[in-house]
């Protein structure tokens, strides 16, 4: 689990084919203190596993479906990435819960600077923005943003100075394709009140079901 708050910026090194999978080198720009093999990082916001650690330098495995689901299908030697650790239980959650499980793929549509923050314009396919209400949260390339306005294949988020700074954000141009996590509340809440069960899991009679007036008697709307 993450919070969407980067600690800093690496880069691709080296890319190398695992199978019908990925094996990337990453540098990153600061200290990877106590970080060891087998631990959880987010790249770009999508959660990998450290196998080889040397000091600021890992590696990573990029398993088939995280190269269709990300830009990892599209990353070059080169390519500047956002990095975060897992998040500690004693930690300030500063951000939102970010899982690093990549819902799918944005485009940069648009940038234009307003005051001092820069109005980031992204679009996506509708069934990422149907998770997106107008001041919730989402996930792009790992970083936790605030959504000012949504509609159905678009989105804008506002970047102030110190993110553009410390992520990617400040380098991305318009074309350019971004990771996207949707705040994970609504993914659940639509599975729970849908009206039929799991794949393969048969309901239990007797049970009541989680709809939507379950959820007004209960107090939860």
């Amino acid at each position: 689990m993450f919070t969407g708050i980067i600690e800093g910026l690496g880069i691709i090194t080296a890319i190398r084919p695992s199978n019908r999978g990925k094996r990337l080198l990453i540098d990153a720009d600061f200290p990877l203190d106590k970080t060891k093999i087998g631990d959880s990082i987010a790249v770009s916001g999508a959660c990998v596993t450290v196998i080889v650690m040397a000091g600021r330098r890992f590696e990573v495995d990029i398993s088939p479906e995280t190269l269709a689901k990300t830009t990892f299908g599209m990353a070059k030697i080169g390519d500047r990435v956002n990095l975060e650790r897992a998040l500690r239980l004693s930690d300030r959650i500063d951000g939102h819960l970010v899982s690093g499980h990549v819902d799918g793929i944005g485009i940069i549509k648009g940038k234009k600077r307003t005051g001092n923050a820069i109005i980031v314009v992204i679009d996506v396919p509708e069934f990422l923005s149907r998770y997106m209400i107008t001041k919730g949260s989402v996930a792009v390339d790992g970083i936790s943003l605030t959504i000012n306005n949504r509609s159905r294949d678009c989105f804008d988020v506002s970047i102030i100075p110190h993110t553009a700074k410390l992520t990617t954000m400040g380098i991305k141009k318009t074309g350019d394709h971004v990771n996207i996590e949707t705040d994970m509340i609504g993914k659940y809440i639509e599975n729970f009140i849908a009206k039929k069960p799991a794949n393969n899991i048969k309901k239990e009679t007797g049970q009541p079901s989680v709809d939507m007036q379950f959820l007004t008697k209960t107090g939860f709307l």
